[in-house]
């Protein structure tokens, strides 16, 4: 064991699979960039321009990338490089580190690292890669013969790739019991589970605006996993007024918005003070995402005392209690469950929503939890 000033003093190195977009996974990396701010943060490529309002936050860190940086045009090639990853994240050396953090968003393979024999390598994963192992993801690789049998001949080999990289890790850490389970099964190994934090400060300069909640919202990443599509749906069937917000694939969003009837409104990307803004104003968040590894939108909705309506997929009934917070609907009650949850959502206190994020999801509950891990561990 050691104490907090020896787990400060440790010279420490964060891996993080790319940084491209901002998210729950992002948030994460933040958290453990508070821990160590002096800590180099390695990935594979960093595209600040396409972090819009978010990109300031990385802007003075020490952000080493790989090779893959310099390829032209590389912002496009985000999914086929994949296959060089297990390659990649090998060239990195970490032998002067003391500890070694891995933030594992399921897209590489970022625990193919090579560390000293007296380093420890620790991995917060958000989920084994979805593409892998049957879980719907952003792109629809399948869609045609040709993709399908390719993809799947690679998938085979990527596996295998994916399995000898968790068995690298010195001790794994889940972000939820789903990924626990996910982890126990195709990796074999266990994890501690430590949930990704929420920031409460902003939402709380924001409690004492008078906003007439008069809309429902749903958004983040918009991709086809997130099921977005259904959300819309709902509402151009019942007629109720839709913000969404957040930026995805161009085809997907296209779809979306053609989808879309004259109470949905697209908000596009936004900055914190105006998400929070969004949610506090908001009736309810709409949320249908599939096998959810761990959806940070409810949780930020609920720091808000805003409720959610959300499908059980996931890590859903761990993050959002059923008739306290929100409501968990069957997915194959459709439309129909959510019509129903809708019609019960005035029960749900807003003082209850907050209270379960400052109990569960606090950032300084987060850190906490990882210092106290690691001193344990170390």
């Amino acid at each position: 064991n050691v104490t907090m000033q020896q787990l400060t003093y440790m010279k420490v190195a964060i891996v993080h699979d790319y940084i491209k977009e901002y998210g729950g996974a992002e948030r994460v990396l933040e958290a453990l960039h508070e821990i160590w701010p002096e800590a180099p943060v390695f990935t594979t490529v960093y595209y600040p321009q396409f972090l819009g309002p978010h990109r300031e936050r990385f802007a003075n860190w020490d952000i080493r990338t790989s090779f893959l940086q310099k390829v032209p045009f590389g912002y496009k090639l985000i999914s086929p490089f994949r296959i060089l990853t297990p390659f990649i994240f090998e060239q990195f050396d970490f032998s002067s580190f003391d500890t070694v953090i891995v933030s594992q968003t399921g897209a590489y393979f970022p625990n193919m690292i090579r560390v000293g024999k007296d380093t420890t390598h620790f991995c917060y994963c958000h989920t084994p890669p979805r593409y892998l192992y049957g879980y719907p993801t952003a792109r629809n690789w399948k869609k045609n013969m040709v993709g399908r049998i390719i993809g799947e001949l690679m998938n085979h080999r990527l596996r295998l790739v994916d399995f000898q990289s968790g068995q690298r890790v010195d001790a794994f850490i889940a972000n939820s019991e789903e990924v626990r389970a996910r982890i126990r099964k195709f990796y074999r190994r266990e994890a501690e589970v430590i949930y990704p934090p929420v920031e409460l400060a902003s939402s709380l300069s924001a409690s004492s605006v008078q906003l007439k909640r008069q809309y429902y919202i749903t958004g983040g990443r918009l991709a086809r996993a997130k099921r977005v599509d259904l959300v819309i749906e709902a509402c151009n069937r019942l007629k109720l007024p839709l913000k969404v917000f957040g930026r995805g694939f161009a085809d997907y969003e296209n779809d979306l918005r053609q989808k879309a009837g004259p109470t949905v409104e697209f908000v596009g990307e936004v900055s914190d003070e105006k998400l929070w803004e969004l949610y506090f104003g908001a009736r309810a968040l709409l949320y249908a995402s599939e096998y959810e590894d761990f959806g940070i939108m409810p949780v930020e909705a609920q720091a808000c005392g805003t409720p959610v309506i959300a499908y059980d997929h996931g890590s859903v009934p761990e993050i959002v209690r059923d008739g306290l917070t929100g409501f968990v609907v069957e997915p194959n009650e459709g439309v129909g469950g959510l019509k129903k949850a809708l019609y019960r959502i005035n029960t749900i206190k807003r003082e209850d929503c907050r209270k379960h994020v400052e109990e569960n999801f606090a950032v300084e509950k987060m850190v906490k939890s990882h210092e106290e891990l690691y001193k344990e561990l170390l």
